[in-house]
């Protein structure tokens, strides 16, 4: 039984943090569910693509790349990622921390994670 555990900070943005392989399946899946964004189908190429974006964010001293997104989805309140954190964790573990968009219903969240083989979500709220 796997578990994760969404933050939520001040601000009301959801934070999760995957492994890389997780990450895929939920940008996957959460493009299944929620619909394709302009921001979705950017964070997929991001995470598909996690070796040359990762060398992007070192070369450039970034620690997020916010994908574009489109004014009308923002208006409309579609907007799905805020912004994406790529890492390595440890020796090699490659790990994408997610940035949800405040808008965005947890039980969408957890609906996703479940889905994707999280069966206990934990939810957090943080005071920083």
């Amino acid at each position: 039984m796997a578990s994760i555990e969404i933050v939520i900070d001040l601000g009301k943005y959801k934070y999760i943090d995957l492994p890389l392989d997780k990450a895929i399946e939920f940008v996957d899946k959460a493009i299944e569910i929620y619909g394709e964004t302009l921001d979705l189908s950017e964070t997929s190429r991001y995470v598909k693509n996690f070796d040359e974006f990762y060398g992007y964010m070192r070369r450039k001293f970034k620690d997020f790349i916010a994908p574009p997104k489109s004014s009308r989805e923002v208006v409309l309140g579609k907007t799905f990622i805020h912004k994406v954190k790529l890492y390595v964790h440890g020796s090699n573990e490659k790990r994408v921390l997610l940035v949800v968009d405040r808008r965005v219903p947890l039980d969408i969240l957890k609906k996703i994670l479940n889905d994707i083989g999280y069966d206990n979500v934990k939810v957090e709220k943080s005071l920083f």
